[in-house]
């Protein structure tokens, strides 16, 4: 099997942002900048199938074509969430496609000041992949397993999932499950082929790739939410740039609706487009059959599926990744998504 994400290392920034204005704007109408001078957005997104709504935007040029002649588009991949969280923190990203606990995190940190939340992109995609032998929650006990990052929402998955099997996990890698937070995550396929650990909660693709690798799919996150639907992945912004530029955070929102239009109408060509577009970017696509697999675990949707963020926030209070977090409903800001979504036919979403 071909090794598919080999993704050189993507520094993490370090530096916390300072002055984020607090003030929000929820303009609707057309997209593009509404001005001529020039803007510059920023966005951000991971190298995972999770994320093929901003993957499929870039290649196919619907954020090119819906944010406006005066707007500059500077992509910026990841390979984690975290890494993602710790550059919106330090002012050098507008926007990001991001994880929940991340995008928590950064909301936390920022003491609500920092980013909203204007869109969901995508649904479900994430598993606990392990060796055949192991088929319970107890022989977990001693083997090392992997997940993208301390802290992201993978990671807090498993954690949680682990405690409410009476297993323990610590930040520093022990307990009665030791967990190291392995980056990019095709280094996590490749040690889990290698037999250096014994399985990973992994996003697609890359649980895929473990289990075309010999593993089994232990815990399909899906069966663990009703109706099996959890966000995934968020699209948010900065307060900052949405107040400045309403009509350009329109233009991006249009464009990720056309992106999960366009896979719902045209699943092959939006499997494709993703996987060019990561070609593109790390110099190495995926095995088609990979790529088929992932967008078959993922629902691509525009609703951010709230209440799933909520209980986030509250499994990562239980392990100990975040203080007690109040107001959350207070991250969303969905009134310039839910105006493009009415324009576009299409049923408003809520927090």
């Amino acid at each position: 099997m071909k090794r598919a994400l080999i993704a050189a290392g993507l520094a993490a920034a370090t530096a916390l942002a300072a002055g984020c204005t607090s003030s929000s704007a929820s303009g609707s109408g057309g997209s593009g900048s509404g001005g001529s001078s020039p803007v510059v957005l920023r966005l951000g997104f991971l190298t995972n199938i999770t994320h093929a709504p901003a993957l499929i935007g870039i290649a196919k040029g619907y954020f090119a074509k819906d944010l406006g002649k005066n707007v500059k588009l500077e992509v910026k991949p990841f390979s984690t969430g975290t890494e993602e969280g710790t550059a919106l923190l330090a002012g050098q990203l507008d926007a990001a496609y991001v994880g929940p606990n991340p995008a928590i995190k950064a909301w936390q940190t920022s003491n609500g000041k920092l980013i909203k939340v204007i869109s969901g992109a995508a649904s479900g995609g994430a598993a606990l992949v392990v060796k055949k032998g192991i088929t319970s929650p107890a022989q977990l006990k001693g083997k090392k397993l992997a997940t993208p990052s301390l802290g992201n929402t993978q990671d807090v998955a498993l954690r949680y999932w682990l405690k409410q099997h009476h297993l323990t996990s610590t930040q520093t890698g022990g307990g009665d499950v030791p967990i190291t937070p392995i980056t990019p995550n095709s280094a996590a396929v490749l040690q889990f082929k290698s037999g250096q650990i014994a399985g990973g909660w992994e996003p697609a693709p890359y649980d895929i790739e473990m289990v075309q690798d010999g593993g089994h799919m232990l815990v399909n996150e899906a069966t663990l939410w009703p109706k099996g639907q959890f966000v995934t992945t968020n699209l948010v912004v900065t307060q900052k740039f949405l107040a400045a530029n309403p009509s350009v955070v329109n233009g991006l929102l249009k464009g990720q609706i056309q992106a999960n239009s366009y896979i719902h109408s045209d699943l092959s060509g939006a499997e494709a487009a993703a996987n060019q577009e990561l070609t593109t970017l790390l110099g190495k696509g995926l095995d088609p059959s990979v790529v088929s697999a992932a967008f078959k675990q993922i629902t691509f949707t525009n609703d951010p599926i709230a209440s799933s963020l909520a209980a986030d926030a509250q499994h990562a209070v239980a392990v100990g990744l975040l203080s007690p977090v109040q107001n959350i409903s207070a991250l969303y800001d969905l009134g310039p998504l839910n105006a493009q979504l009415q324009a576009a036919g299409l049923p408003q979403v809520s927090s």
